[in-house]
């Protein structure tokens, strides 16, 4: 784990229509939804001014802490000035410091596992923006590497 100050960014994309939660795997089952409907839709691809080919999962407004419902997106990296895509949302990740951790392993396992470590971790979270970030190494689903930061 490593500290990293991130700049502001830009993503487009799609999100939950409300909040998940952690009780009981529901945000398992929500966003493992909502990714499949941003595969289906194809949506990487209908951005069209992308910042880069990463693929972000943002976890956000949290009502308080890991234990409390959160809005969950999903979307590409865009320029400032880029335009949001019918049918898409537009999302900003304010600048900020984040605790950057790495999931390794067979997905979506590696990434499950990493969050049960975090939730039962003394790492210190500001619960604003938390994100994963899906890049070339995320491709091989049988040795997947994801990037995670957590707000400070």
């Amino acid at each position: 784990m490593s500290i990293v100050k991130q700049p502001g960014f830009h993503l487009a994309g799609i999100k939950l229509k409300g909040k998940t939660t952690n009780a009981n795997g529901q945000s398992a089952i929500d966003c493992g939804n909502l990714w499949q409907e941003f595969q289906q839709g194809n949506y990487a691809a209908k951005v069209k001014e992308k910042a880069g080919e990463e693929v972000y999962a943002v976890y956000y407004d949290y009502d308080s802490d890991h234990t409390a419902p959160y809005a969950y997106f999903i979307g590409s990296r865009v320029n400032d000035e880029s335009a949001v895509p019918e049918g898409m949302e537009h999302l900003f990740i304010p600048e900020g410091e984040y605790n950057k951790l790495t999931a390794q392993g067979k997905m979506p396992d590696c990434v499950a596992d990493k969050w049960r470590e975090i939730w039962s971790s003394d790492i210190s979270r500001g619960y604003k923006f938390d994100f994963e970030v899906y890049d070339a190494r995320s491709w091989d689903w049988a040795n997947a590497t994801v990037d995670v930061f957590l707000s400070i």
